[in-house]
C-alpha cells in the first residue's frame, strides 16, 4: 500500500475549512432556537470539532470515539458561547447536527454532479 504526504498547509486549511462550515451551521441552529442571535458567537462553536474531526481522520480514530466527543465539543462551546441552559444546549446542538448533515449531503451531491459532468 502506497502511503500518501499531506502538507500541514492541507491539513490547516481543510480544518480551517470545516470549521468555518460548522461555525455557519452552528449559527443557522442558534437562529432556529434563539432567533436573532450575533453571528460573531458561532465562530467559537465551529473549530473544537473540526480539530476533533481532522485529529481523528488523521489518527484513524474510529467514529463511534471522535463522534461523541465532537458533539461533547459542540455542545461545551455552545453553552460557553450563548450562555444558555442545559435543554437549551441540548436543543441547538441537535438541530446544528442536523442541519449540518442536511448542507453536507446537498453540497457533496453538488460537487459529486459537477465533478462526474460531461466535458
Amino acid at each position: 500500500m502506497l502511503l500518501q504526504t499531506v502538507s500541514p498547509i492541507e491539513v490547516l486549511g481543510t480544518t480551517v475549512l470545516f470549521a468555518l462550515f460548522l461555525s455557519l451551521t452552528a449559527h443557522l441552529a442558534a437562529r432556529n432556537v434563539l432567533g436573532d442571535v450575533d453571528p460573531r458567537r458561532a465562530l467559537y462553536v465551529g473549530p473544537f470539532p473540526a480539530v476533533v474531526a481532522v485529529v481523528g481522520g488523521a489518527f484513524s480514530i474510529p467514529a463511534f470515539v471522535t463522534v461523541p466527543i465532537a458533539l461533547a465539543a459542540d455542545a461545551a462551546m455552545f453553552r460557553w458561547s450563548y450562555e444558555r441552559s442545559p435543554r437549551t444546549v441540548l436543543a441547538m446542538t441537535v438541530i446544528h447536527v442536523v442541519i449540518t448533515v442536511l448542507l453536507g449531503v446537498v453540497l457533496g451531491g453538488i460537487v459529486l454532479l459537477l465533478a462526474t459532468r460531461p466535458t
